[in-house]
């Protein structure tokens, strides 16, 4: 019994959803790229967002929260924003400072995440500015997908503000980690 009931908490509606996500990154990719078809590539992320939207209303709404959700969604998040921005820079060049900035700050948050889960036993969700940086992320990413040809100065101000919200983020990530592992955190 303990079995089907571990099982119940894992394959979730949240949690499929991730998982949908997930498998939508490789067919982004191939559209984007290599059919160079950019409404649909558009539409592909726009469904992702939708399914990340729906996945966090079911899991707070029909109490669905996971540890595993808690994990599972970022992740399909940011491995879909790296993707995107990976694939933008074939045609905006200026797309590798988000993409290079958002490897470097997910890599060090993790890490050092990893370690306040290890120390307190708890995985927190996500705040008010990862969820702006997101936000502006894909607000950025869409924008750039479908405006062929967007001005520079539009693009490097879009791409200006996601750089400037992850900074903040990172840095305000960092500090509740720290004092998560300092054992000063009071949530």
């Amino acid at each position: 019994m303990q079995d089907n009931d571990h099982l119940k908490k894992i394959i979730t509606l949240p949690n499929i959803l991730s998982l949908v996500r997930l498998l939508l990154i490789p067919v982004f990719c191939v559209v984007y790229v290599s059919m160079e078809e950019y409404k649909p590539a558009a539409a592909i992320l726009l469904l992702s967002g939708l399914t990340d939207v729906v996945d966090g209303f079911v899991a707070r709404r029909f109490n669905m929260v996971s540890d595993l959700g808690k994990v599972l969604d970022p992740a399909a998040d940011k491995l879909t924003q790296l993707a995107v921005l990976a694939c933008l820079i074939s045609r905006f060049k200026r797309m590798s400072l988000p993409c290079i900035m958002l490897a470097v700050k997910e890599l060090l948050s993790g890490i050092a995440a990893l370690l306040a889960v290890k120390k307190t036993k708890v995985v927190l969700s996500a705040e008010w500015h990862g969820k702006l940086t997101t936000m502006l992320l894909y607000t950025m990413m869409v924008t750039h997908i479908l405006w062929y040809d967007i001005p520079t100065v539009v693009s490097d101000v879009m791409i200006s503000l996601c750089v400037s919200a992850m900074l903040l983020s990172f840095v305000l990530y960092t500090v509740r980690n720290i004092k998560m592992i300092r054992g000063k955190y009071s949530g």
